[in-house]
């Protein structure tokens, strides 16, 4: 039983061919080239072979066969494993929905969302830049009032217009100025909301990957209005949601033995079972092949 792998004499631009006794593990032979015809000359010299274990190459099944043509071809467990692996990430990963039904981790309590009350009631969040630039300039000219300079003289200082500072000494408070005209004001951001608020529910709290998605699609305004709709759901009550695992770590726990899962790690892939039939009849195969 003989096994052939390629092996690097420098990896990504020179690779040779390895052949090993299956039964000793140990090395017979290693060819300067991955060609067939090297393969196919050096199992010639060896007629005892019966068995030719090997990957998918199509330059190893071409040299065996010319090489051993007697000698059965099987594909190794390791290549066997490793695209099983990967055709049950791609599975997982194409029923993705699926894995919001998922129960929260036992082990890992979720945390109290951090409570945020704004007791004047702005539309307008702490944290949005133009409204923390107002309320800072708002704050700078009462200051400068209350210590004897002119509306004049301020204006000179803060490189403001006069209507400028008018509007911001003739507000009582910093709040008042985002009355009239900035309550309700419409915003581009407006109808993609209802987008967000789906990619929010599915774990994507990337406000720059969401942002890049609903660009195509047709919104036309900032990153930053994004950011601020994201960091408002993220500071208001009950709005925190837990991350889905990965499509690579729900395949893990398919592809592991069932008795080396931990007993979260047994539930949580069964409230996913129950609701998927389709990864459940993945997991079905795939426990079939150990």
């Amino acid at each position: 039983m003989v096994g052939v792998d390629e092996y690097a004499t420098r990896k990504g631009r020179h690779y040779g061919t390895v052949l090993v006794d299956v039964e000793s593990r140990r090395p017979l032979d290693l060819l300067p080239d991955r060609e067939a015809s090297s393969l196919a000359a050096r199992l010639a010299k060896r007629p005892g072979v019966e068995v030719v274990c090997r990957d998918r190459a199509p330059f190893f099944a071409e040299g065996a066969t010319a090489g051993a043509p007697r000698a059965v071809q099987v594909a190794d467990r390791w290549h066997l494993w490793h695209n099983l692996s990967e055709a049950a990430e791609r599975c997982v990963a194409d029923h993705r929905g699926c894995l919001q039904v998922l129960a929260p981790d036992p082990a890992q309590p979720a945390p109290e969302p951090e409570k945020f009350e704004d007791p004047s009631g702005s539309p307008w969040p702490r944290g949005h830049r133009f409204a923390d630039r107002i309320r800072v300039n708002h704050a700078t000219v009462h200051e400068l009032l209350a210590a004897g300079l002119s509306r004049r003289a301020i204006g000179r200082q803060l490189r403001m217009t006069s209507r400028t500072v008018k509007l911001l000494a003739d507000a009582a408070t910093r709040e008042d100025l985002f009355q009239g005209q900035w309550q309700g004001r419409p915003s581009k951001l407006d109808a993609f909301k209802p987008y967000l608020d789906d990619r929010w529910n599915q774990g994507c709290t990337n406000a720059w990957r969401v942002w890049e998605e609903i660009a195509p699609l047709g919104y036309q305004g900032s990153y930053q209005r994004v950011r601020a709709y994201f960091r408002e759901k993220r500071l208001s009550p009950g709005s925190v949601t837990a991350r889905p695992p990965s499509p690579r770590v729900v395949a893990g726990w398919i592809l592991r033995r069932p008795e080396t899962l931990t007993e979260s790690e047994h539930l949580r892939p069964k409230a996913v079972l129950e609701h998927c039939p389709e990864l459940d009849a993945l997991t079905g195969h795939v426990r079939s092949c150990g």
